[in-house]
């Protein structure tokens, strides 16, 4: 097969770097927003999380239709409205204008990130699998990071609207990159017009397996949306505030990596309960002390070496013919919480009166993921799952 599946791993993966940079927008440029518009937590967390606002209505349709017409004009078209969207942000006047492209680069997100797994599965097996989904898992805290390095910045010398603005750039790349190098894995199976639905057992570990990943999702995005906010509450200047943020993102890539192999050395379970509990210890350590820096490595290097298990789980809780739609289930619930999350962990936080609240509410919904990941556990044998992987 070549360099085309490496291609188009990278074409998945960049998009998703995208996807990270995108939604970390709004927390990177928090402060400067606030102050611009006057919000208060719960409304800031509730423009973070119209990013996701479609996912959970899209994602199920988006997998259907992808089988019916084939993963290049969904993909393709998704990562077209990730374009789109920051250009009708970076117009607006107000929060609604924002959120409205936020929504629409939010929809086309939902295309990538439901097909991307599938795809993933299609080009690539064995090791080489987890190792693939692992670094389309990692590419987006890259973009996350990359976002609050560049961001507030770039918002400081030529406004928040150019900084939104910027959100474009890497996918358009992402665009021409993934249109020149994709078509169908030999191995995948043709669009079928006939409507095909999992099983009710794969879409019962489809439904637990998507709360798992919300679980890990929320509440690492509540980390990174409110330790922005946070630090600038307690005077800490920038360049303390990117390093925070660098460390809690670009240290996921290597953890996640590693991830991989240490749960086919040392069990799922075992890389999973570490992953979870340092990331929980370490959103309340931020809330509590004033050890950024310590904290950022227990979330972004310890708490982070399970997402590649969460999301191999996932994918592999359907068959192959089964994936596109099985993922559309899957992100239906992981949109819904994303979604929601923010809103929520805004509010503890104006509850609380501070950005400390927020990160009380994302250790709470972080810790729920270890009895939804034990009930995967005990319907379905993880460790034969990943061996066929």
């Amino acid at each position: 097969m070549g360099a085309r599946p490496w291609v188009i791993l990278a074409a998945i993966a960049l998009a998703r770097a995208g996807f990270g940079y995108q939604y970390q927008t709004v927390a990177s440029l928090g402060p400067e927003l606030m102050q611009a518009f006057r919000l208060d937590y719960a409304t800031f967390g509730t423009l973070i999380g119209t990013f996701m606002l479609l996912g959970a209505f899209l994602a199920l349709p988006l997998g259907l239709l992808a089988r019916r017409i084939g993963d290049r004009l969904v993909l393709g078209a998704g990562i077209g409205l990730m374009v789109l969207g920051p250009v009708i942000s970076a117009a607006a006047a107000d929060p609604a204008g924002i959120g409205l492209g936020r929504s629409i680069a939010g929809a086309g997100a939902v295309a990538m990130i439901v097909l991307q797994n599938k795809v993933i599965a299609d080009w690539f097996s064995g090791q080489r699998f987890m190792w693939a989904i692992s670094i389309s898992v990692a590419a987006y805290s890259i973009g996350v990071g990359l976002a609050q390095l560049v961001l507030p910045p770039l918002a400081r010398v030529a406004g928040w609207q150019a900084a939104v603005l910027s959100d474009a750039v890497p996918m358009a790349v992402a665009l021409v990159l993934f249109l020149a190098s994709f078509q169908p894995s030999p191995g995948a199976s043709w669009p079928s017009r006939r409507f095909s639905w999992p099983s009710g057992r794969e879409c019962l570990l489809l439904a637990i397996a998507g709360l798992i990943w919300t679980a890990y999702t929320a509440g690492y995005s509540a980390y990174t949306g409110y330790v922005p906010s946070l630090m600038a509450a307690r005077g800490e200047g920038l360049v303390l505030t990117g390093v925070v943020l660098t460390i809690a993102t670009w240290g996921n890539v290597p953890a996640t990596l590693l991830g991989a192999s240490l749960a086919e050395r040392f069990g799922a379970l075992r890389i999973f309960l570490i992953g979870t509990a340092a990331l929980v210890i370490g959103m309340i350590g931020a809330a509590l002390l004033d050890w950024p820096v310590l904290c950022a490595v227990a979330v972004g290097v310890i708490g982070s070496v399970h997402p590649g298990v969460i999301m191999a789980v996932g994918t592999l809780s359907a068959k192959p013919e089964n994936r596109a739609v099985g993922m559309g289930l899957f992100y239906s619930l992981y949109y819904a919480g994303g979604a929601v999350g923010p809103a929520f962990c805004g509010w503890a936080a104006d509850m609380v009166g501070g950005p400390e609240g927020a990160l009380f509410a994302g250790a709470l919904i972080s810790a729920i993921a270890v009895p939804v990941y034990l009930l995967h556990r005990r319907l379905a044998a993880h460790e034969l799952m990943l061996a066929r992987a």
